[in-house]
């Protein structure tokens, strides 16, 4: 095989056939060892710049492909702005930010009580001080929503009978039994001596970091007597929901 030997630092220009262009071979000003270039089997398009060994920083390579990435990793500012930590999450904006609290459950408060109450009311009265549920919302925007199940009986033999139920709520506690707000109402109707299951809830959104305290008030009609916890539990629950 035939060679091409430049003494020296030299180089070798390959022109076109009217000798406007030309590529340029330079050799480098030294060498630790015998070097190789060779060429590609294949037609290749030369643009402008300088070829690059294998190991070079390949700042000049374009078209990449994702999928040829074999080893290694990923650095994370190169994934997103702002900063990758354990607290954030990379976003579909491309944007690390704190993970969102909304619609998490906070925290979780009950009552429950084996009491039965029998009472024969017609105007709104709190079922008992001991159904008091207090909670403090963490966040002014956060949502509570109350919930309120039991067994319901009808104890006159005779008369039919409607159990009317709300539920206050007040800061601390109540003062009367006409203190707080009346937040949900709701009807349940009863045959004579008959029973009813319960199941009864609220969403409140009171604005408000301070304490606190939901009842359960009721009426009943006809001046009948309702058994309210009559062969069942009475249970209440609130939740904090984070906006």
């Amino acid at each position: 095989m035939a060679e091409l030997r430049v003494k020296s630092t030299g180089t070798i220009k390959l022109f076109e056939n009217d000798n406007t262009s030309s590529v340029t071979i330079a050799s480098p000003a030294s060498l630790g060892a015998d070097r190789t270039i060779t060429l590609p089997d294949a037609s290749v398009t030369l643009a402008s710049g300088t070829m690059l060994a294998t190991d070079g920083s390949g700042a000049s390579l374009t078209a990449l492909n994702a999928s040829e990435l074999g080893s290694g990793t990923v650095p994370t500012a190169r994934l997103g702005s702002g900063t990758a930590s354990s607290s954030t999450v990379l976003y579909g904006d491309q944007t690390y930010k704190a993970l969102s609290d909304a619609g998490k459950i906070n925290q979780v408060v009950s009552v429950q009580s084996l009491v039965n109450y029998d009472l024969a009311v017609s105007s709104y009265s709190e079922i008992s001080s001991n159904l008091w549920l207090a909670i403090t919302p963490s966040a002014s925007d956060s949502k509570i929503l109350y919930m309120f199940s039991t067994t319901i009986r009808n104890v006159d033999n005779s008369n039919g009978a409607f159990f009317d139920l709300y539920v206050n709520v007040a800061s601390g506690g109540f003062n009367s039994a006409s203190g707080g707000d009346i937040l949900k109402y709701t009807s349940y109707g009863m045959g004579a001596n008959t029973y009813n299951n319960v199941a009864w809830s609220f969403y409140d959104e009171p604005a408000t970091t301070s304490a606190l305290v939901y009842s359960p008030y009721y009426k009943g009609s006809n001046t009948s007597t309702i058994g309210i916890g009559d062969a069942g539990l009475i249970q209440t629950w609130a939740m904090e929901i984070l906006a």
